[in-house]
């Protein structure tokens, strides 16, 4: 089974503990009580593969905003919370994203949009459009409208982020399979050139050892005995 680590992110009274404790216990929490930090275990399966997940419900409002940096640090996926309620809700996930972003050095980071209490049509200042683009300015973003009281995308906004970190994590271990292979045939070809190497250097004394020999050879024809008829003077 393997563990993972999902950090709930957005604006104060955005719906983010009604949407983690639907997912988690099934149930809707309708009063709202400031979270400062709570941690939910839940136990899944998703694509046959049984998954633990640790869920990190964090804060929104202002006086714990330090806090975040360490939740984003060890966090494997993101949701990013907003109410079609609140306007100012949305744009305060645009700087969260860059912080989230900034943190991971990296800009392929699991991540989920999500715009909570589509419940609430007549309270609605923002659109299903809305979302959208901002899912697209995000580079298409998984993005979807939830309701935490009729559980509306829920579970399905949790699965997905899921699976964006499986899949990372599966990249990740086929590039570095890759690498090791690169390195093995890089490490074998350098020691065939080395073998090389050391064959011509074992030969070039033997040819040596061959001409000392022909020299030193006493029935060679440099150590015959002169014959004083044949030198010319």
């Amino acid at each position: 089974m393997r563990d993972y680590k999902v950090v709930v992110l957005g604006a104060g009274g955005v719906g983010k503990s009604s949407v983690t404790v639907q997912f988690v216990q099934g149930v809707y929490v309708e009063s709202y009580d400031p979270t400062i930090e709570d941690s939910y275990r839940k136990q899944i399966e998703i694509d046959g593969r049984a998954c633990d997940l640790e869920i990190l419900d964090t804060a929104g409002v202002a006086q714990f905003t330090a806090m975040r940096e360490l939740y984003i640090k060890s966090g494997k996926g993101f949701l990013l919370v907003y109410s079609v309620t609140d306007e100012n809700s949305l744009k305060e996930l645009l700087a969260l994203r860059e912080q989230v972003l900034r943190i991971k050095d990296s800009d392929n980071v699991p991540m989920v949009l999500i715009g909570n209490k589509c419940d609430l049509d007549d309270d609605r200042v923002l659109s299903i459009d809305d979302g959208i683009k901002v899912s697209q300015d995000w580079g298409l973003v998984p993005f979807y409208e939830t309701s935490a009281m009729y559980k509306t995308n829920v579970d399905e906004a949790f699965v997905d982020v899921v699976r964006q970190i499986m899949r990372k994590e599966a990249q990740i271990s086929a590039e570095k399979k890759q690498q090791k292979e690169l390195q093995k045939q890089q490490n074998a070809s350098n020691d065939q050139g080395n073998n090389a190497k050391s064959s011509e250097t074992e030969d070039k004394p033997t040819k040596r050892r061959t001409r000392q020999s022909t020299i030193d050879d006493p029935n060679g024809l440099d150590s015959a005995p002169k014959n004083k008829c044949c030198v010319i003077m």
